[in-house]
């Protein structure tokens, strides 16, 4: 990647990166194109090759920028001193939310980043990828499980939690309400819900 990408005003920027993401989330790697890309961001073709060489490195580009934006809400939006279980991953969502906000289609990119299957992307994130992933799985690892009704499965449970958070994003974007806000409030009915299901 070329680094005079970031000597670029940041709107122009942010138009470049929320295309790709759009692209990117909604088509997977193989079937984003690059005319999409260019047509949504404003700009020409010649410059997403100038700065990013490939479409590879374009979408390298976007996943690492995204793990990092998300991994510096996560430091500093959640407290150490948090360790239910539920309020984690409230807070958890509150940041990608927030994040939203700015790049509406980050969550939803990562989800499908997470389960690419064309062989040169997904290797091209791995390594990101499984950083990302390490430091998801730290955070969740803080719940404290001792308020669980005896025989909750908490494993399961964070499953649900998670599938659940997924469900949400993409009827959101199917029903074309990518509004953050409204995210975050539906996703906090549902874990209210499974904390008064399972706490003692």
């Amino acid at each position: 990647m070329n680094e005079k990408f970031f000597d670029l005003k940041k709107e122009k920027q942010d138009r470049i990166i929320n295309a790709a993401l759009k692209a990117f989330a909604t088509s997977g790697y193989m079937h984003a194109s690059t005319d999409d890309i260019v047509r949504m961001a404003g700009i020409s073709k010649g410059l997403i090759f100038h700065y990013f060489e490939t479409k590879l490195g374009l979408y390298q580009f976007v996943y690492n920028y995204s793990t990092r934006v998300i991994n510096i809400e996560l430091a500093t939006g959640i407290s150490r001193d948090v360790t239910d279980f539920f309020t984690i991953r409230e807070e958890m969502e509150k940041v990608l939310s927030t994040c939203m906000k700015q790049y509406p289609y980050i969550e939803l990119f990562l989800e499908r980043a997470a389960n690419e299957d064309t062989p040169e992307a997904a290797t091209a994130i791995l390594s990101s990828r499984e950083k990302y992933e390490q430091t998801i799985n730290d955070l969740l690892a803080r719940g404290d499980i001792t308020r669980f009704k005896s025989g909750a499965n908490y494993e399961l449970i964070g499953n649900i939690v998670k599938m659940t958070c997924t469900g949400i994003l993409e009827k959101k974007f199917k029903e074309g309400n990518i509004l953050a806000d409204d995210y975050y409030d539906e996703v906090l009915k549902y874990l209210e819900m499974l904390r008064e299901l399972t706490y003692n």
